[in-house]
């Protein structure tokens, strides 16, 4: 998969709108989890920079391991402990590392969707008593901001035959699914709760319904 491909999408966004999606650029991602190629991808739908980090060939590929990570600036690189994110980003990077294929989306996606002035807005109503879907609410926002369908799109453009999906998270696999996306199998997408997340976590479980069995 060359850069610069355009694939105009037959899925369509959330709200129906159609769009398309460009291969921006491609190059060899060393880290210190295995050496990747990275896809930058562009749309005109929400004009974000999302990203694919590929391990191995993917193409005609079924049943690739993917993780589906939605950005998460304070977690994945300042290392909050108010969530999980930046362990579950590892974690998928160690496991696709460890494999022959697989795929990371990281989605531009802060705070599910709500941008990074309303998540701080909702960490400071959570100082308060909230959790975090009440401070979505407070905020005016729904529970999950989030729309998988230029994932989707993304992973047809990587022309990858069918996934299995790294998540707890009923939803993304329902919208993924609804966006053309074949998942042979959920893969569960753990890691260990910690004080200061825990009441997030459970949160999660109990009024989001991601699949977490917590101690």
């Amino acid at each position: 998969m060359r850069a610069s491909s355009i694939l105009s999408s037959s899925v369509k966004s959330k709200s129906g709108i159609p769009f398309c999606v460009e291969i921006a650029s491609v190059a060899e991602l060393p880290s210190q989890f295995g050496k990747f190629r990275i896809y930058v991808f562009s749309n005109n739908l929400d004009h974000k920079e999302h990203v694919a980090i590929v391990q191995g060939d993917v193409t005609k590929a079924a049943g690739v391991p993917t993780r589906v990570h939605s950005e998460c600036l304070t977690g994945d690189v300042f290392g909050s402990l108010r969530c999980d994110c930046r362990q579950q980003l590892e974690l998928a990077f160690k496991r696709i590392g460890d494999l022959p294929q697989g795929i990371l989306l990281y989605m531009r996606q802060e705070g599910r969707n709500i941008g990074l002035i309303n998540k701080i807005r909702a960490y400071q109503l959570q100082e308060q008593g909230l959790d975090t879907i009440e401070a979505n609410r407070a905020l005016g926002f729904r529970d999950d901001e989030r729309d998988y369908s230029i994932a989707a799109t993304m992973l047809h453009a990587l022309e990858v035959k069918s996934i299995q999906l790294m998540t707890n998270n009923p939803d993304k696999i329902e919208q993924l699914e609804k966006h053309g996306v074949v998942i042979t199998k959920r893969l569960p997408h753990v890691v260990p709760a910690s004080l200061h997340n825990r009441h997030y976590l459970l949160t999660k479980a109990k009024r989001a319904g991601h699949l977490i069995e917590l101690d």
